[in-house]
């Protein structure tokens, strides 16, 4: 099977152009055609001889992920795409504009294994684990839609399907990539890894002192709640999360973001925000509420904005900054805990 470039780094790519006999400087001819001017087919390198271009489409590929369906929002803002894999499978990524920012919610796996009550993707179960190159395909191709019309790719999420920290060496790779300066160029502290609270994962990410922001999905603030509607809670507990958060503040000194899938009558109650402040008062935490989008497997409605502003004036009134997003591409299936691809 074909190689793909996008899974190699740049000292690898290097390796290669020396077993074909090529000059060092094709090396980086190549990277920054792929990273900078995000060039997806061999035919696009005009600055490469013919026979070199030749040689590579015969052993090595430029990415592996082909547009399916695309999926626009009235908002008129948000976008989904579903990419088909070489092996058949499928995943989506979802494209958001700001006012300020563009963001790409960009997937980790094919579906996911941490079974979360009301998120489609973890209905699925762990397909397979995504491969570096085909995380960074995912944000070069939306940096080359963003690109048609003008605009800048400005922020990369890891919120898409899976669990992240189950295949973060992958994780990792594709943001050292990305990050390379000679490339793409994009800042660590431009990406946000989330995760539902793999222990084992945050302790790598704080021995590492990564740049990398962290966001964690907690949506309950007692053990028995959140294990109920978190089942890895039951591995995992939340005395056990939050010491594991604590050592990563005290190391990074980078802000946590919470985030909290508001559930009426489940845990939007004044009692949860409560909990929630005595978890976290006093530490750099930073609290999204989002009121639950709903999927077809989980019966749970999204809490009313009377009880969201409620909770949000609880949390802030202790003195921790507290946001209500906005719910975006609902109609499309776009937003947080909607993402399942069609893989059957």
């Amino acid at each position: 099977m074909a190689i793909n470039l996008y899974d190699l780094s740049f000292e690898e790519l290097k390796e290669v152009l020396q077993e074909l006999n090529q000059p060092a400087f094709r090396a980086k001819q190549i990277w920054q055609g792929i990273y900078q001017n995000l060039w997806t087919d061999m035919a696009d390198f005009s600055n490469l001889p013919l026979s070199l271009r030749d040689q590579l489409s015969s052993q090595y590929k430029l990415g592996g992920l082909t547009l399916e369906k695309k999926l626009s929002s009235t908002d008129g803002q948000t976008q989904k795409y579903l990419y088909r894999l070489d092996d058949g499978l499928a995943i989506e990524t979802v494209l958001m504009g700001y006012r300020d920012r563009n963001t790409v919610c960009i997937s980790s796996q094919i579906g996911c294994a941490m079974g979360c009550k009301f998120c489609a993707t973890g209905n699925m179960g762990l397909i397979r684990n995504l491969t570096a190159g085909e995380i960074i395909e995912q944000v070069i191709k939306s940096a080359a839609i963003l690109l048609t019309d003008g605009h800048k790719l400005t922020n990369v999420v890891f919120m898409g399907m899976g669990e992240p920290f189950h295949n973060y060496k992958a994780v990792k790779d594709s943001i050292e990539l990305l990050n390379d300066p000679g490339g793409f160029g994009m800042g660590m502290r431009r990406f946000t890894i989330s995760t539902v609270g793999i222990i084992p994962g945050i302790k790598t990410l704080t021995n590492e002192r990564s740049q990398t922001n962290l966001a964690i999905s907690l949506h309950a603030a007692d053990d028995q709640l959140r294990s109920k509607i978190v089942p890895i809670n039951s591995k995992y507990s939340l005395s056990a999360l939050m010491k594991a958060c604590d050592e990563y503040l005290e190391t990074t000194k980078r802000r946590i973001t919470i985030e909290w899938a508001l559930i009426d009558g489940v845990n939007d109650t004044a009692e949860q925000a409560r909990k929630l402040v005595n978890l976290i008062k006093g530490k750099l935490f930073h609290v999204n509420l989002i009121q639950l989008n709903p999927v077809d497997h989980f019966s749970g409605r999204p809490a009313l904005d009377q009880s969201a502003r409620k909770f949000q004036k609880i949390i802030e009134g202790s003195g921790i900054p507290c946001t209500i997003r906005l719910r975006r591409g609902i109609d499309i299936q776009a937003g947080c805990g909607q993402l399942a691809s069609e893989t059957k």
